[in-house]
């Protein structure tokens, strides 16, 4: 079963590459993906915070997300220790370095996530946005070439998650 999911991961990972490839969205991936830096969250929760008035509530479940989230995350990293499609495929050329070995869970998703999650239980009008954009890190991270499709879905539920454990949906 473990290969299935293995090969069928690999499989579509070369599919969305391949269609990023022809159609030409390489440098759109690599700014979707700039998105999802960390200081981006920084700025627009700190930004929020002193500009609106749900904007402390933002933060602070922001702030309790990541206290969990990102400890969560290091340990998957580092004990799965999954070798980047970039680094271990035969005959794929990068042209993006990630700035670690590792790619399960996707840590860029797995922030998108946090704060998706988080604008939804805040602003609730906005989650189709902000959901929206958490998927298009994620996509960009395979199209990039540094991330499988089962990286992105991990982090995915480990940002959603982290959310949900602090703040649960009443």
């Amino acid at each position: 079963m473990l290969s299935y999911i293995t090969d069928l991961d690999k499989r579509m990972f070369y599919r969305i590459v391949g269609l990023s490839q022809r159609h030409g969205v390489y440098d759109w991936a690599k700014r979707i993906s700039a998105t999802g830096d960390g200081h981006v969250y920084l700025y627009l929760a700190v930004g929020l915070m002193l500009t609106h008035s749900q904007g402390q509530s933002l933060f602070n479940l922001l702030l309790a997300s990541f206290l969990v989230e990102l400890p969560l995350y290091l340990l998957l990293k580092n004990s799965i220790r999954r070798t980047r499609p970039c680094h271990a495929l035969v005959g794929f050329e990068k042209g993006f370095e990630p700035s670690d070995r590792f790619s399960l869970p996707s840590g860029h998703t797995a922030a998108a996530f946090v704060m998706a999650t988080s604008v939804a239980q805040v602003y609730p009008v906005a989650a189709p946005l902000a959901y929206l954009w958490a998927l298009s890190i994620g996509a960009s991270r395979i199209a990039l070439g540094v991330h499988y499709p089962s990286d992105i879905a991990a982090g995915a539920l480990l940002g959603t998650g982290a959310v949900l454990l602090v703040h649960p949906v009443i």
